[in-house]
């Protein structure tokens, strides 16, 4: 930002010298005008928009666009109303007046008005707007965002009250804007307000996580007012239809969403899907170290977990527990509480 302030400035003086030579060559060329007024005219000119462009110094590129789309919306609607023959309606209102020129102005006066305060309206309206608010208006269309900012991500209540969301977000493993739909806002209140204590709990979790995500800066998260979509679809359709419509990507920790929107071709990330894709292997024949905490399901057994949570059971070794042995993985099972692992103790064994 700082870097590009002398540049502003050097255009600022050119246009400067621009507008008093602009101001020298009129009044040359007018014998009515003298040379000084030429030169102050420039100078008054210069200065005024100088002034207009400090006004607008926070006034980005992609605001005078969106703008411009607000302007433009505006002027249609001006043309329209103007083509309802609401002028001549004004005229002939003006009629017993006995004065056309009255009714003339009044009709001139009302189209200028119209084009200049609707055309005003639809700018302020439009910068007002977020880039979702266009994605409602125009559901075919998507003001697409920088690549640098990523996906739109749309969060459930379940994924919020989790608890990993911050921390994904602060790693860098999930990047984009936040979008949080006022039905999954309103749900997560009803939840803090619960007679019932786990409930209300985890409900005001889901606040509170919701509060230190907006408080982080690099983090942009905004709540989507969603009260045009069908209000007798499901909880889950609406956060399908939700997340099609802007092309966005759903982020959620329930297993029958993510097959929902997977059978509705929706793009959905299921955290508990991706903890398990990041839990390291074991494959057979791996030797590893392993603390041996409990017995096993057989007397001769004893159990030790990997730092993922993964049970290691290890055959002969009862009187191994409450030690850390060497062992060498023979098998695995996938059973429906998780992977259960089989090993042997090293035929060198150390306590």
């Amino acid at each position: 930002m700082n870097s590009s302030k002398p540049s502003v400035n050097v255009a600022r003086l050119i246009y400067l010298v621009l507008c008093e030579l602009a101001g020298f060559a009129i009044a040359l060329s007018t014998p009515n005008i003298p040379l000084w007024v030429g030169i102050v005219g420039g100078l008054g000119v210069a200065v005024f928009f100088i002034f207009v462009e400090g006004l607008m110094k926070d006034f980005t590129l992609r605001g005078f666009s969106t703008a411009t789309f607000g302007i433009a919306i505006g002027l249609l609607c001006a043309f329209l109303l103007n083509r309802a023959q609401v002028p001549e309606l004004i005229k002939l209102a003006a009629t017993p007046l006995n004065d056309p020129g009255v009714g003339e102005a009044l009709s001139l006066a009302f189209t200028v008005t119209s084009y200049a305060s609707l055309a005003f309206l639809g700018a302020v309206l439009a910068l007002r707007s977020n880039q979702e608010d266009f994605s409602f208006i125009i559901p075919y269309v998507r003001f697409r965002q920088d690549a640098a900012s990523g996906q739109l991500l749309i969060l459930d209540a379940e994924v919020i009250m989790d608890g990993r969301l911050p921390g994904l977000m602060a790693a860098g493993f999930l990047t984009g804007r936040v979008l949080v739909p006022q039905f999954v806002l309103d749900e997560l209140q009803v939840m803090s307000n619960s007679p019932a204590a786990g409930k209300r709990q985890r409900g005001q979790r889901g606040l509170e996580i919701l509060s230190e995500l907006q408080k982080n800066p690099a983090v942009p998260i905004s709540i989507q007012d969603s009260r045009g979509m069908a209000e007798d679809e499901s909880f889950q359709g609406r956060l399908v239809q939700t997340a099609k419509l802007l092309s966005a990507r759903l982020i959620t920790t329930d297993e029958n969403l993510t097959k929902v929107a997977h059978l509705q071709g929706a793009d959905i990330i299921n955290l508990n899907d991706l903890s398990d894709a990041l839990k390291p292997s074991v494959v057979v024949g791996e030797s590893l170290r392993l603390a041996l905490v409990r017995v096993g399901k057989d007397d001769h057994q004893g159990v030790g977990y990997m730092p993922d949570g993964t049970m290691i059971v290890v055959n002969h070794a009862v009187d191994k527990i409450g030690t850390s042995q060497d062992v060498t993985v023979v098998s695995s099972i996938q059973t429906s509480a998780g992977e259960m692992v089989f090993a042997e103790l090293n035929s060198k064994e150390e306590s």
